[in-house]
């Protein structure tokens, strides 16, 4: 019995050609199973840029209006513009806008009670807005939403109306307050002379506020800052 012939020994430039071809392969394999895993195509989708602040200009008509659902009570005036308000959309975002601005202090911001008018024959319903200015000498960032605005009435010391007793779909906005600048509300909210409650807020009769020369003082807060005056005003 004849002896078999020894194996032929291949050369290695053949081992490192089959090297190179099982690496590759290798790496192949891994780059399958990370498209698969990360699935980088969801990135874009899946990633919500940060938000910035947006730059308010000029200085009137740049707040949000807080939106109330407010019923017409017998015998009462019929407010002008209050039902379910919507939003007055922000300035456009400006150039030198600083996304980098730290918060307002409540020190360096002066916030103030507006209406159109003292004194309210029978039949007018105040117009109540609210003006705010960056006394520091720095630019900051303020939370001015209709989440964090509030308006307040009383007579005394007896609470007859407040805007979030009924506000309707509430919205942060997020905005940039020069140094010395002042903004005011995109559009005054009405008060519709009568008092306010949770739980009345659909269809009803409300209680109607006593005219005669009746005095009433409005309050407002915004971004968590509280006026520091209130403004006074009379019914007849």
């Amino acid at each position: 019995m004849s002896a078999a012939p020894p194996r032929r020994r291949l050369s290695p430039a053949v081992y490192r050609r089959r090297r190179i071809v099982l690496l590759l392969a290798l790496l192949a394999a891994a780059a399958l199973v990370w498209v698969l895993i990360a699935q980088p195509w969801r990135g874009a989708s899946a990633t919500a840029p940060d938000p910035t602040p947006t730059s308010v200009q000029g200085g009137v008509s740049d707040l949000p209006v807080p939106g109330t659902s407010t019923p017409t009570p017998s015998g009462a005036p019929t407010p002008e513009g209050t039902a379910d308000a919507v939003p007055s959309p922000s300035a456009a975002p400006s150039d030198t806008a600083t996304p980098t601005a730290k918060a307002c202090m409540a020190r360096d911001v002066t916030v103030e009670p507006l209406t159109d008018q003292d004194t309210y024959d029978p039949g007018q319903n105040p117009q109540l807005s609210i003006r705010l200015t960056n006394a520091g000498s720095t630019d900051c960032t303020l939370n001015v939403g209709t989440s964090k605005q509030s308006f307040l009435i009383v007579s005394g010391d007896d609470v007859w109306w407040r805007s979030t007793d009924c506000q309707t779909e509430p919205s942060d906005m997020l905005v940039l307050l020069a140094a010395g600048q002042s903004v005011s509300s995109a559009a005054p909210l009405t008060w519709d002379r009568t008092r306010s409650s949770v739980g009345d807020c659909g269809a009803g009769d409300r209680q109607v506020a006593p005219g005669d020369g009746a005095s009433y003082h409005l309050s407002v807060e915004i971004g968590g800052i509280p006026s520091t005056q209130s403004k006074q005003i009379f019914l007849y």
